[in-house]
């Protein structure tokens, strides 16, 4: 990042979306305005208004880790890891050619193993005290996928998993760039994971009044910045990030994707969950990405929002957005990929990183679908329903979080 010497680079990308089991999968699934969100298959909704979720499809643990291993880690950690696995082999990052010390992991997470919590409670209720799983604790603990493919890759550099609500994957992808930046790390395995479709998680989201009501149409439910949204959609996923010195990269040869220039964060000190509606902690959020990269306003091409569907965060975005570019905003095209795969919470900031990589290779952004009727206020160009080809340059995601923690990450083509 521009306050220092080391030069930060993405080198590989992996992602478990409910679009697909890989980065690729994503990626076409997104650029082709397909929907990920689907009636619950994951257990039985019936007893709970919210019938829908964005889940991964398909997914099979033992395809990344044996038997044993499996059964001892939560969801969220088997999400991760295979990620990170596609993301090192895209990077080719030969992990016997490193010095493991100089190779960190800073993968967050919003919750943890909730799945794992509520099922030892029920084995505790149903079979006794003693037929507790004895790696529970381990199973659940926020850490674990940082940890986990720490182990499974034997780096032994910083590790760290850190937690900001929705705002997460910003934070895991942010603070990696900086670790490498101050000289902490030469390469940090980054990103975000998180599986929540749970009855009590929907049940409780719904008791917020966060979750779209519309059942009957999954694939249409979530509409972001549209006048008819009634609320986002649970997804789950995950998306690992290899980052890496710019001297590094090019010492072993590796295929530079793009560069990571500016990070910011901000507390809204407003409410526990609704933004704050004027959307100053946001814009200052973006404000110090944009100050830390030192861009000018017009550099901007493609926002990737954080856009969840609800009535007060697409216009408190809108507003802060408005704050940050002024008249500029109007020229920028701006999407929420949370349209096609529901709110990933922990993940949703890395995996929109990971899509912006690809938009800039690519010269195409996914569009926001579903947007059908604008709402008046919120005016901007959301790149309505079908994907946009064009040239990007530098790509800003955002993800902003309950409790009001908010960031903003800017990714620029590579250079050199």
């Amino acid at each position: 990042m521009n306050n220092h010497n080391r030069r930060v680079v993405v080198t590989g990308l992996g992602a478990v979306t409910p679009l697909g089991l890989s980065m690729e999968e994503t990626w076409q699934g997104l650029i082709a305005g397909r929907s990920g969100v689907g009636p619950v298959t994951a257990f039985d909704a019936a007893p709970i208004p919210p019938k829908i979720a964005g889940e991964v499809k398909g997914f099979d643990p033992q395809n990344y880790m044996d038997f044993k291993e499996s059964k001892r880690t939560a969801r969220m950690t088997q999400l991760a890891i295979a990620a990170a696995k596609e993301a090192l082999a895209h990077a080719r990052l030969d992990m016997s050619r490193e010095d493991p010390t100089r190779v960190g992991t800073e993968i967050g997470t919003a919750v943890g193993g909730l799945e794992n919590v509520i099922s030892e409670q029920k084995t505790l209720e149903t079979r006794g005290a003693r037929r507790i799983n004895p790696l529970a604790v381990p199973s659940l603990l926020i850490n674990m996928p940082s940890c986990q493919i720490a182990m499974m890759t034997g780096a032994k550099g910083p590790a760290h998993s850190p937690v900001a609500a929705c705002a997460t994957g910003i934070y895991a992808v942010g603070d990696a760039a900086r670790r490498i930046a101050f000289g902490d790390a030469d390469v940090v395995v980054a990103g975000g994971t998180e599986s929540l479709i749970l009855p009590v998680v929907l049940a409780a989201f719904d008791r917020l009044q966060a979750l779209s009501g519309r059942n009957d149409a999954p694939a249409e439910a979530c509409r972001p910045f549209s006048l008819d949204r009634d609320g986002t959609v649970i997804g789950e996923g995950a998306a690992v990030l290899i980052l890496e010195t710019l001297e590094h990269a090019l010492k072993r040869g590796a295929q530079i994707l793009a560069e990571v220039v500016g990070y910011g964060v901000s507390e809204d000190a407003y409410h526990v969950v609704a933004p704050d509606p004027t959307g100053d902690g946001a814009a200052r959020a973006m404000a110090g990405a944009i100050r830390d990269a030192g861009l000018a306003l017009n550099e901007v091409d493609y926002v990737s929002a954080h856009g969840t569907g609800t009535p007060l965060n697409d216009l408190s975005e809108t507003l802060a957005i408005k704050r940050v570019f002024g008249e500029q905003a109007y020229n920028i095209a701006i999407s929420s990929i949370k349209s096609m795969i529901g709110h990933t919470f922990g993940a949703a900031g890395a995996i929109a990183v990971a899509a912006n990589v690809r938009a800039i290779l690519d010269g195409i952004v996914p569009p926001t679908i579903n947007l059908h009727k604008p709402d008046p206020q919120c005016d901007l160009d959301y790149v309505p329903n079908r994907a946009r080809q064009m040239d990007v340059r530098v790509a800003m995601a955002n993800a902003f979080g309950f409790g009001g923690q908010n960031g903003s990450l800017i990714v620029k083509r590579f250079e050199g």
